[in-house]
C-alpha cells in the first residue's frame, strides 16, 4: 500500500513547526510515525500536509522536574524503557514499556505520539490517566498545560487544537504498589482489555472509546465495551475484573 499524496514539512525548530501548523489544514505531525504511517498506507488518514518534527535537535529529553519526570515529543520509546531515571522515578512508566508492541517499534515510536494518536486500547494513555500526569501543548497562540483526564476524548481524538503541538507529557513521581496487566492474542498486540493499578487508582484501557478510570469495588460499572472477532463485549467485561483482581493482589 502507498499513502496518498501530501506536501512534506520538516522544520528545525518549535517555533517554526507551531508557525506551520497555525497556516496549514489538514496537517499532521510525525514524529515516531508508528501510527501515522500505517494509516497513511492503508489511506485511513489522508492529511494535505506532513510535518515531520525529527529535525528538531533538543526535543528528544527525559528529565526531571516539578517532583516527576518529564518526556519530550522526540524521546523514544525505547528510551524511556532504558532510562535509569524513569526507573527511579516512576517505575511503573518503565514497566508498561515492555508492553508497547515490540522493540524494533519502540525504537523509533515515541511517548509523545502515542498520547497524542490516543488509541484507546493503548497503554500509555491509561498509565498517564491513573499516575495524574499531564502534557504540555503549544501553539503561536499559546502554550497550556491539560491534564490527563481533560485530554483524551474519544477513539483517536484529544483536546488538542489542530494548531498544537503535543511537546512533553509529565508523569509524577510514584513509587507506590503499581501494576499494570493486559490480555491480548499474542504479545505486542492491543490489549483486549487492560488495567493500570497506580495506588488506590485505577485506570481501564481497550473497553471503552478512551481511557477511563474506574471503582476497584466495581470496576466494570457503566461500562458498555465493544465485541468484535478477538473478544465479546461479556469476556472484554470478565477480563476487566479478573486484572482488577490480580493487580492489586500484586
Amino acid at each position: 500500500m502507498k499513502p496518498p499524496p501530501f506536501e512534506y514539512h520538516a522544520p528545525t525548530s518549535v517555533d517554526e513547526t507551531c508557525s506551520l501548523l497555525g497556516s496549514l489544514e489538514e496537517a499532521k505531525v510525525l514524529a515516531g510515525g508508528q501510527s501515522l504511517v500505517p494509516l497513511l498506507n492503508f489511506r485511513l488518514a489522508r492529511p494535505a500536509h506532513l510535518i515531520d518534527i525529527n529535525r528538531i535537535d533538543g526535543l528528544d529529553r527525559i528529565y526531571e522536574r516539578d517532583g516527576g519526570v518529564a518526556v519530550q515529543a522526540l524521546a523514544r520509546q525505547a528510551a524511556v524503557e532504558d532510562s535509569e531515571l524513569i526507573a527511579r522515578i516512576c517505575p511503573l512508566l518503565k514497566d508498561a514499556m515492555r508492553l508497547v508492541a515490540h522493540r524494533v517499534i519502540r525504537n523509533r515510536g515515541t511517548v509523545c505520539g502515542s498520547l497524542a494518536h490516543a488509541d484507546p486500547a493503548s497503554e500509555l494513555p491509561a498509565i498517564l490517566l491513573a499516575l495524574g500526569g499531564n502534557v504540555t501543548v503549544v501553539s503561536r497562540r499559546t502554550q497550556r498545560v491539560i491534564a490527563a483526564d481533560q485530554l483524551f476524548t474519544g477513539v483517536f481524538e484529544t483536546s488538542l487544537a489542530a494548531d498544537e503541538l503535543l511537546a512533553e507529557a509529565w508523569f509524577p513521581a510514584f513509587s507506590g504498589p503499581s501494576a499494570i496487566l493486559e490480555e491480548s492474542r499474542r504479545h505486542g498486540d492491543f490489549a483486549l482489555a487492560g488495567v493500570v493499578r497506580a495506588g488506590d487508582a485505577l485506570a481501564l484501557f481497550g473497553v471503552a472509546s478512551r481511557p477511563v478510570l474506574a471503582d476497584r469495588r466495581d470496576p466494570t460499572h457503566g461500562l458498555q465495551p465493544s465485541g468484535d472477532l478477538e473478544a465479546t463485549p461479556d469476556f472484554r467485561l470478565h477480563l476487566v475484573r479478573v486484572l482488577t483482581e490480580k493487580a492489586f493482589a500484586a
